[in-house]
């Protein structure tokens, strides 16, 4: 079998990456001769990362004739059917799903988190595309609730984030143990954000506390340079002494660093689900509500939203403090994401059996 996998992939962001090596590993794993192909920003480097055939993304030619080759497409995961980082994303996914429609290939929409879509075109785009394939997995069910709004009549499952399937048990990171850290670790992880509310002074000074009280605070850069510009500007902000992890580390260096810290203060929503696999409580910052969402999911506190003022050090360190004390913090999230972790192996299974069979198998909901 040969598939096709559209999303963000290629552009150095550690989450949608995360993702990427999550489908192929499962997929691998249930059918180890699949032959895939990504449609990549940078198709020589996910060539060379995850032994798969590669093209670019913006060639329209190169594309259509790996479709043309394949079995079916794998849109996703990740939240690529949203306008809020501009006009260009919905048309572009919607896009590649139709070229695959035009060439009568079976189409799986896999984890997505779909919006927001504050365009009435863009809802007008997602409707008629997603009316059309043949199968639609979403990862929460405000996913679900807004194209069941926007009229998509098809069916949608709601599923796990497929990096929620990763088995992290064998994770390393050499960047840690060259740095002896012997203290208690507190990973943390931003990101750049336009808004009035000071969340990178709030957060740094939270993290003096936490110093202060015997902990090593350490930022762990999940999108390249720019969150690693971030995490130096949080930094610089303290007045005790903190670590930046490097910002080029891989996929499973960044978990096995998370894995080892004893809470993480995380943004980006796949740091929040590199702890949650590593059984690590975390205490989330929302700018979006697929934060909240997957905070929700795992019984964890959202300590507070970047662009509001109900928050402050004192309340983020009274969370971070409090999720750090309750010993039974971490055997409630292992309980939650075990589940969560098994269910994230039926995502695989529905695409491979959609494109053997053509067919919709009956709907699953697994995240109540």
């Amino acid at each position: 079998m040969h598939v096709v996998l559209s999303g963000y992939y290629g552009f150095d962001n550690v989450g949608d990456e995360a993702i990427l090596f999550s489908i192929i590993n499962a997929l691998k794993n249930l059918q180890p001769e699949i032959e895939i192909t990504v449609l990549s920003n940078k198709p020589e480097s996910t060539k060379e990362t995850y032994k798969v055939n590669a093209v670019n993304r913006r060639n329209i030619k190169e594309i259509a004739r790996a479709i043309k080759e394949a079995d079916g497409l794998i849109s996703g995961g990740g939240s690529l059917m949203q306008d809020r980082t501009g006009i260009k994303s919905i048309p572009y996914y919607a896009g590649i799903i139709k070229l695959a429609k035009l060439h009568k290939k079976p189409v799986f929409i896999y984890a997505q988190g779909m919006g927001p879509m504050k365009r009435s075109l863009s809802k007008w785009i997602v409707k008629h595309t997603l009316n059309k394939v043949e199968n639609i997995t979403v990862r929460d069910q405000d996913s679900k609730g807004l194209l069941k709004e926007i009229g998509v009549k098809q069916l949608s499952s709601i599923v796990p984030d497929p990096v929620l399937g990763l088995d992290s048990s064998d994770f390393i990171n050499n960047w840690k143990e060259a740095h002896k850290l012997e203290k208690p670790i507190i990973t943390v992880s931003v990101r750049k954000w336009e808004t009035n509310t000071p969340y990178k002074k709030r957060i740094a000074k939270c993290l003096d506390q936490l110093v202060q009280t015997g902990n090593t605070v350490v930022f762990v850069p999940m999108h390249g340079k720019q969150d690693e510009e971030t995490s130096k500007e949080t930094a610089a902000l303290m007045q005790e002494k903190s670590l930046i992890s490097p910002a080029d580390a891989s996929i499973e260096e960044k978990i096995a660093l998370i894995g080892e810290s004893k809470l993480l203060i995380g943004m980006r929503l796949h740091s929040l689900i590199f702890s949650a696999v590593t059984y690590t409580p975390f205490a989330a910052l929302s700018y979006d509500p697929k934060i909240d969402a997957f905070a929700s999911i795992c019984e964890q506190p959202v300590a507070g939203h970047v662009e509001k003022e109900d928050w402050d050090e004192h309340t983020l360190f009274e969370i971070v403090t409090n999720s750090m004390n309750d010993v039974s913090q971490q055997d409630k999230l292992k309980t939650k994401v075990r589940e969560y972790q098994k269910q994230a192996l039926t995502t695989p299974e529905l695409a491979l059996h959609t494109f053997k069979t053509g067919t919709v198998p009956s709907t699953i909901n697994v995240l109540k």
